[in-house]
């Protein structure tokens, strides 16, 4: 199969991704980018057929990222684990007989432990919307106050429908990586502010456009996940916040928070939508700063 025959079958990757593995949209593009680099890279080393790839080809692809790409060694790696998908997946379509990227072994990375913002700071932050003193404030209070207190992802917070919220009840619906649905729970004030939205902003920014998603902008439509990016950089930016922020600054904050405050990573695990303990490992840091305190004010001998 050539190089150029081998778009097409990207294409039924793409699908194979969605439909059988059930990867999120955001992952799949990942894949999808990832492999329109090597497939670009072994392009320009005259490889014309993809039964012509060989591991010594890959392992230079691999070598190129590393030296020249500008990307982290987990963007890198990242890019290996798409090859090594993609290969596979040609096994099992019987495009080709044998897997170049059978004994390629994946380094490992450390799990970087990720930033987060104070209490102060998170407080600083949730209090800047409300500054506006207009219905985009009102909206922007909601959505801040929501990320934060439910460690939603920000893909996850710009999909909620109004139908998610059970305001009674006291929690919404979410539909996380995989498209796996899950409960998470409200806090009052996430209550209070998503009900001032719905009652005295929602209708004059939407006017007489009709949407089911829950944020919206004066055009009708979600939020994009950039879009809330900005303007999460820009709240941040006014409240004197200095760190480097992101949507998921505020769920690394909720997941901390939880810990610094005796909750088990179980727990926090199923809250955050997490498949794999390991994942929710990286926040064990603080459980051992913590027990770390307690041993040294309690132990006669710290």
């Amino acid at each position: 199969m050539t190089l150029n025959e081998l778009q097409d079958m990207l294409k039924s990757f793409q699908t194979y991704l969605v439909v059988v593995r059930g990867l999120s949209d955001n992952t799949v593009s990942s894949y999808i980018s990832d492999l329109d680099k090597f497939l670009k890279y072994i392009g320009k080393k005259g490889i014309r057929s993809v039964n012509d790839v060989r591991a010594y080809n890959i392992n230079a692809f691999i070598g190129y990222l590393q030296e020249s790409s500008g990307l982290s060694a987990r963007s890198v790696n990242r890019c290996l684990v798409s090859v090594k998908q993609f290969f596979r997946y040609l096994i099992i379509e019987g495009v080709i007989d044998s897997d170049p990227t059978e004994n390629l072994v994946t380094p490992r990375t450390g799990k970087a432990i990720p930033d987060t913002l104070s209490i102060e700071e998170i407080e600083k932050l949730l209090a800047e919307p409300l500054r506006k003193l207009n219905f985009e404030g009102i909206r922007d209070s909601a959505m801040l106050e929501i990320l934060y207190s439910t460690g939603l992802r920000v893909t996850e917070l710009v999909e909620l429908k109004q139908a998610s919220i059970y305001h009674d009840q006291g929690y919404l619906i979410t539909f996380g990586k995989g498209k796996k649905e899950r409960l998470v729970p409200l806090g009052r004030e996430s209550i209070r502010k998503l009900g001032n939205y719905l009652e005295n902003s929602r209708a004059y920014i939407i006017k007489n456009k009709v949407s089911d998603y829950l944020f919206v902008t004066r055009r009708g439509t979600k939020f994009t996940r950039q879009g809330f990016w900005k303007l999460l950089k820009a709240y941040a930016s006014e409240a004197g916040i200095i760190k480097s922020i992101s949507p998921h600054t505020l769920r690394h904050s909720f997941a901390t928070h939880l810990l610094e405050r005796g909750a088990d990573l179980r727990t926090i695990q199923v809250l955050l939508g997490h498949s794999d303990i390991s994942t929710t490992q990286i926040y064990t840091h603080v459980e051992r700063e913590r027990l770390k305190e307690i041993h040294r004010k309690y132990h006669p001998r710290s």
